[in-house]
């Protein structure tokens, strides 16, 4: 089962894509945000907030050190900065599953536990296998009411 680390661990729509996600990945949360620190001896990790200049290299050391296959941001401020940095995460074979392009892109901030969340990789539904989106998208996303355009979901 390959690791997935979702930053903005500490809020509920973290949580609640952590939970959808269990079946098909081990599931780890990050957050520059304060909690109690009996959750590092679990599932959470610390990490430096997004407007931090060594934010994406000392994401990436984490996801090196605890050998995660996929971070999710779910950060306004952190789409940016990985974006910028995503060729290097994939030489160490880490995907960032934020789109390719941020340049209008749609946002939609923390979703309604009603919304139907997809979590893409390149346009496909990484639990159901089925491609979702055209042109591929990466991220937790929503479809438009047309269907057709994905909007992509953070907190």
């Amino acid at each position: 089962m390959h690791k997935l680390l979702i930053t903005y661990g500490t809020r509920p729509f973290a949580q609640r894509i952590g939970k959808v996600l269990a079946a098909a990945f081990e599931c780890h949360y990050a957050s520059s945000e304060s909690f109690p620190e009996l959750l590092l001896k679990g599932n959470f990790r610390k990490i430096p907030t997004g407007a931090n200049p060594t934010f994406a290299h000392e994401l990436l050391k984490l996801a090196l050190d605890e050998d995660y296959r996929y971070v999710l941001p779910l950060g306004k401020m952190e789409l940016q900065v990985l974006h910028e940095t995503r060729v290097l995460f994939e030489e160490y074979g880490i995907s960032l599953l934020l789109p390719d392009e941020l340049l209008g892109v749609r946002l939609l901030e923390n979703p309604p536990s009603t919304a139907d969340i997809h979590i893409l990789n390149r346009g496909v539904d990484m639990l159901t296998n089925e491609t979702m989106a055209e042109p591929p998208v990466s991220g937790a996303v929503v479809l438009s009411d047309e269907g057709d355009e994905p909007i992509l979901c953070i907190v």
